[in-house]
This record gives C-alpha cells, sequence and structure tokens, in this order.
C-alpha cells in the first residue's frame, strides 16, 4: 500500500513526486516513455537547446556588430542534434536521480485503474498491481494532428514537435501549419540556419493569446529574416509535400518544403489508462466533448483522493504550470492548505529576440471590463540593452488598474525578457501597486531596469 500513486513523470509528476517523498509519503510513479515527459524529452529543453545553438551562430555571423570578426562560421546539424540529445540524456537523468533521493519508487510502463477499493485505489502495471490511498494523474498531452485530406498519405514528409527533433538531415525549406509558440520556435531555429521557413496560420496573427503588438512586432522581425507569414488562411489539404490552402480572399494556394511540420496545439491525454472505472468527471470544449480532467483549485477531480494535475486537466498547458499544480496537489494530501492560481502564468516564446509576458493582455483587459492604463517604452532606453543588443528592436509594455494603480499585465519582446518576466509576475502574485515596484531596487546595468523605467511613464 503507497500513500500516493502518480500516473505520469513529466514536470507535473515528477516534481509532485519529489515534494511528496521529501515530506515522508511513499509514492510509486509510473511512466511509460522516459522521465520528464514531453517537456524534457520532446518539448521544452530540446527545443531550447537547439535555439542556442542557433542563438550562437547567428552572434558568430554578425559578430562584427561587435568589433569582433569570426570568418567563415559554419555549422554541422548532426552535432547540433547530438548535442540536443546528450543535453537530454543528462537532464533525464538528473530527474531520475532527484525523485531516487526523495525515496520514490519509479515503473516503467503504461499503468491502467483498475478501480477503487476499500483499501484505495488499484493500478496495474506489466502484470504487477500497485494499491495507493491517493491518486495523482499526470497523463500530460499529445500534439494534435487534424484531419486534413492527403495528411496521412503524405507519409514521414509530415512532422509533430517529436518527429522534427529527431531529423537528421536539415531540411532547405519548411512549411509550419500553425503559427503559435511551437511553431515559431522551430521556425527561428530553422530560420537562423538557413532552411526557408513559411508559417501557415488560420489566425490573423502569430502567437494566439499573446499581446497583440509584441506578437506584430516579432512577426515583422521574421519577416525581415526571411520567413514568409501566411495569415487568415485556411489549410484544405496535403498534395504530398505541398500544402493547399485558402488565402483570405478565398483564392487557392499552394507552398511546398522539403517537410510540413504540424504544429496547430495539444490534447490531454485522457483515455487509455481507466479513468472511466473511477467516474472522474472531464472539462468539456465548446463542441461539448470531453478536453481534460476537471479539477478544482486544490487540483481535486470529483472523486474523493484523485488529483490531477499538468497538461490532462486541459487548461494552461505549460510545463511550469503543471510543477506547480503538482505541488498544490501535494500540499492539500498533506492537509496543508494550499490553493492554485492562474493570474500570475508566465509565457515565453523562446525565439531570437525573446518574447516573454503575464497577467492581462489589453485585449483581455478589454473583454473584462476592466479599465487600465498602457504604459510602454522600447527596450533601448535600457544601457544594458543596447551595449548587448546590436540594431535589437524590443519593447517593454505595462497594464496598469486605474482605480487602485495595481500592476495588471507585463509584455517584453528582447533579450532576455525570459530571464526578467518573473519580476512581473511576483508583482502581480503579490498585487503589487506602481508605486511599490518603483520602490524595489533593480540592479545597474541590467535590462530589467526597463520594468521600472516604464513604471516610471505612468500618469
Amino acid at each position: 500500500m503507497y500513500d500516493l500513486a502518480i500516473i505520469g513523470g513529466g514536470p507535473g509528476g515528477y516534481v509532485a513526486a519529489e515534494r511528496a517523498g521529501a515530506q515522508g509519503l511513499s509514492v510509486v510513479l509510473f511512466e511509460k516513455r522516459e522521465m520528464g515527459g514531453v517537456c524534457l524529452n520532446e518539448g521544452c529543453i530540446p527545443t531550447k537547446t537547439l535555439l542556442y545553438s542557433a542563438k550562437v551562430f547567428d552572434y558568430a555571423r554578425h559578430a562584427d556588430q561587435y568589433g569582433v570578426s569570426v570568418d567563415g562560421a559554419s555549422f554541422d546539424f548532426s552535432k547540433i542534434i547530438a548535442r540536443k540529445d546528450k543535453v537530454v540524456k543528462k537532464l533525464v537523468g538528473g530527474v531520475k536521480a532527484g525523485v531516487k533521493a526523495a525515496r520514490v519508487e519509479t515503473v516503467k510502463g503504461e499503468a491502467c485503474i483498475k478501480g477503487r477499493g476499500a483499501d484505495g485505489i488499484t493500478l496495474t502495471c506489466e502484470g504487477n498491481d500497485y494499491t495507493a490511498r491517493n491518486l495523482l494523474l499526470c497523463t500530460g498531452s499529445e500534439a494534435v494532428v487534424p484531419p486534413i485530406p492527403g495528411l496521412k498519405e503524405a507519409g514521414d514528409v509530415i512532422v509533430t514537435n517529436r518527429e522534427i527533433l529527431s531529423l537528421q538531415e536539415q531540411p532547405k525549406e519548411l512549411v509550419i501549419i500553425g503559427g503559435g509558440v511551437i511553431g515559431m520556435e522551430f521556425a527561428s531555429f530553422f530560420n537562423s540556419i538557413g532552411t526557408k521557413v513559411t508559417v501557415v496560420e488560420m489566425l490573423p496573427k502569430i502567437l494566439g493569446p499573446m499581446d497583440d503588438e509584441i506578437s506584430t512586432m516579432l512577426q515583422g522581425i521574421y519577416a525581415k529574416k526571411g520567413v514568409t507569414f501566411c495569415l487568415r488562411c485556411k489549410v484544405t489539404g496535403i498534395e504530398g509535400n505541398t500544402v493547399v490552402y485558402e488565402d483570405p480572399e478565398g483564392k487557392v494556394c499552394r507552398v511546398s518544403g522539403d517537410k510540413i511540420l504540424v504544429s496547430v496545439g495539444r490534447r490531454a491525454n485522457i483515455a487509455g489508462f481507466g479513468l472511466e472505472t473511477l467516474g472522474v468527471e472531464m472539462l468539456l470544449n465548446r463542441g461539448g466533448k470531453p478536453c481534460g480532467v476537471k479539477v478544482d483549485e486544490q487540483m481535486r477531480t470529483n472523486i474523493p483522493n484523485v488529483y490531477a494535475a499538468g497538461d490532462v486537466t486541459g487548461f494552461s498547458m505549460l510545463a511550469h504550470t503543471a510543477s506547480r499544480e503538482g505541488e498544490v496537489a501535494i500540499n492539500n494530501i498533506l492537509g496543508k492548505k494550499d490553493r492554485m492560481r492562474y493570474n500570475a502564468i508566465p509565457g515565453v516564446v523562446y525565439t531570437n529576440p525573446e518574447v516573454a509576458g503575464v497577467g492581462l493582455t489589453e485585449s483581455e483587459a478589454a473583454a473584462k471590463g476592466i479599465e487600465c492604463t498602457v504604459v510602454k517604452l522600447p527596450m533601448a532606453y535600457s544601457g544594458r540593452f543596447v551595449a548587448e543588443n546590436e540594431r535589437g528592436e524590443g519593447l517593454c509594455k505595462v497594464l496598469v488598474g486605474k482605480k487602485y494603480h495595481e500592476v495588471l499585465g507585463v509584455h517584453m519582446l528582447g533579450n532576455p525578457c525570459s530571464e526578467m518576466i518573473h519580476s512581473a509576475c511576483i508583482a502581480i502574485e503579490q498585487e503589487m501597486t506602481v508605486e511599490q515596484l518603483k520602490e524595489v531596487v533593480f540592479p545597474h546595468p541590467t535590462v530589467s531596469e526597463i520594468l521600472k523605467e516604464t513604471l516610471f511613464t505612468v500618469k
């Protein structure tokens, strides 16, 4: 008998396992693939490793802008991929070591829920049964592959985030269906190393829910770099290595590539592991179909002692959200008061330049009827940014509540905004006012000072 069984070893599952084990709970963790889940093996870490190689190559090619000569800068695609694999392997080992140090029992295999009895919840995996008092679902998500005519027939020309990370040869031309975060990060990487990239997006903007102005700026930067954007375009079919789509006027257009990356979102993994045996309530999409496990702010499902965290909830599909949700679940299992809050979850796009945002966007504030003041400054107001980003473009935008002058949202474009957005997260989480944040001392010279400088433009 275990205190806790966890299905899924991604950022929600392994973090929860470590926290639970450290507090003395007996834990068994099931993972059918590799520890670390999609984030570590097929998402966050491998893509960032590739993007950093691309950034180094960008710096080498444009080193003369900084008074440095790098003649004949080049790259080896196979070595870039090999380094990515090395980084992932090292970090998977680190996760395994962390879980082991917390005295968590790990089982590699596909766990399935058998049902609930007087003693607890029973699961089976690889022919063995396991019983636990509590169950935490962290089964993650998978890439959505839409039913586009001709897609299946295109064979290995079609790739998702999983397959594109394993390419052994650089495609000369790449078509990306979907201009969201994943699509733009791969567009950034392949554009930097010389692949001709075309992004086909159904919406009128890239990066979906992120700030409109920031998204438009990033699109302009990458358009100058050679990426072709086809917005408001609906994909109607795949013909071999060619994407067929309708432009905003209804004209049928075609674009071809050596590979076609399908990146139109992710779907919660809610089937195939016996959830129906417990009667867990599902979150429904607009069409009335199940799209995730329904939870409350303590990460509890409708079934006592059954919790869920991460992408399986179908809500905020981000690794850092999953980890915090896992912590909330464990704290409630331990009897500690804790609840999940989503008002200060940061979103980051690791393009070059980076994009980061937290809190409300202008369009979200307007939709909710929240009156706010919007202030912004170019990143060039930061001396450190000017020193390190020759000809770099950037922007810092802050939304401030009109009534209480609290910080409602912060959105940035420019390196290294991924490393400083947490300051805004803290401000929003703590409901800080502009005046309170102005009193915080920021180190000089740093790019982070741009946040404080922007606040001083609030009237």
